[in-house]
């Protein structure tokens, strides 16, 4: 629990909770939207795009309604501790964020047009909270799966940064980095809003675009 008015830390690896060897839970095998696996096989030619702006169930339902995405799931990523719980990770002590997994056809839906996506439907100007949900879990991130993928980040970060900035807001704190690991999140978590839709959710259009040179 982060109390207000206190300014969340990361947390260093050797401080990081020790986590285990495999899911303390069950996890599920399909997408319940798409029909689609959670974790694999993909067919041959899509890719992965991993990608945290908040609590992970409002993210989750804007790319499954992408035309192209083929799978997506809730999890945890770009921290230490081996799968996580949901609990274990709100308490910051694991270092994960609440990230969405983006298995997309690139032939129908390219990684910049995602990130734009990602960059107009969440506040990439707070370090550590989206709303009212504050923790180091919550930080704007984008994990890439490939050298391609990191390019074209940082110029679309850059790009929405500049287009902020100019508007007078603050400046971009999305981390980018490489993928580690990811974990799937519970069973119950998964396509969350279409098993709650009246659920909570914070995301939507921010008001703020950007010509980033899609192709």
């Amino acid at each position: 629990m982060v109390m207000w008015g206190q300014e969340p830390v990361m947390v260093a690896e050797h401080d990081a909770l020790p986590g285990r060897d495999g899911y303390p839970y069950r996890v599920p095998a399909m997408n319940e939207v798409l029909g689609t696996p959670l974790d694999g096989p993909w067919p041959d030619g899509t890719e992965v795009a991993v990608l945290g702006m908040g609590c992970f169930w409002g993210v989750e339902r804007i790319f499954w309604q992408i035309d192209g995405v083929y799978s997506t799931s809730a999890g945890y990523a770009g921290g230490f501790t081996t799968y996580p719980t949901y609990e274990e990770t709100c308490t910051g002590r694991t270092g994960h964020a609440e990230v969405v997994r983006v298995v997309y056809d690139p032939s129908r839906v390219g990684y910049d047009e995602l990130l734009k996506t990602f960059f107009e439907n969440h506040d990439p100007t707070t370090k550590w909270r989206q709303g009212n949900d504050v923790g180091t879990q919550y930080r704007s991130i984008i994990l890439t799966t490939s050298p391609q993928q990191a390019e074209t980040a940082q110029r679309v970060r850059s790009a929405y940064s500049a287009e902020l900035v100019g508007r007078g807001y603050g400046e971009v704190t999305t981390e980018i980095k490489p993928a580690g690991e990811y974990y799937l999140a519970e069973d119950y978590h998964q396509q969350y809003l279409h098993k709650n839709p009246g659920g909570y959710c914070n995301h939507g259009f921010n008001g703020v675009t950007c010509p980033v040179g899609l192709a």
